[in-house]
């Protein structure tokens, strides 16, 4: 009998449902991963340590191929997230990575990335969408990219918000 394989996936939730959705996928006996970070807050009178989520709006799940459909029926999941067409496969070591981050550091934050010159990106929205290219300018709201496709060099203005970089590794099949 083969084994079934588990994979993590990202969940996209409604806002502020995070802990809920966990809450409601444990209960289901389904592995899941709510990265929370202890945020101190401060009122008037008080001061005390909360626990937020570190992902807004997302929840990590362990599970096989078969068990999507079940995930996706959850109050609070909007859907999984999708890069290129597919839910998104998170590798263990990077669900490790965070909470091994959060068991030594408090008061974490995420910081966005910048887009810089000669960056290979992908655009995520608009009639390009998924569509590969490099950054040749920068501008204040906007970036140029240079899509390369059938031997021409397209160049696309784009919105800063709807390109993301892509990883090293990928940017080599791409030059």
């Amino acid at each position: 009998m083969q084994q079934e394989v588990h994979a993590w996936y990202a969940l996209y939730t409604r806002s502020r449902a995070e802990k809920k959705v966990a809450e409601t996928l444990t209960r289901k006996q389904v592995e899941c991963y709510c990265p929370l970070n202890q945020v101190e807050k401060r009122w008037s009178d008080r001061r005390k340590i909360v626990e937020e989520p570190l992902f807004s709006s997302y929840v990590f799940v362990r599970i096989p191929e078969r068990m999507k459909s079940l995930v996706r029926e959850v109050e609070g999941v909007v859907n999984f997230v999708y890069w290129l067409g597919k839910p998104a496969v998170i590798q263990s070591q990077e669900i490790e990575l965070i909470k091994s981050f959060l068991r030594d550091h408090k008061n974490v934050t995420l910081e966005k990335v910048p887009i810089r010159q000669n960056d290979m990106v992908e655009i995520t929205a608009g009639p390009l969408m998924h569509h590969r290219g490099r950054i040749i300018e920068v501008s204040r709201n906007k970036v140029k990219a240079v899509l390369h496709s059938l031997g021409y060099a397209m160049i696309a203005t784009l919105a800063a918000n709807e390109v993301v970089t892509v990883d090293e590794a990928l940017e080599q099949t791409y030059i």
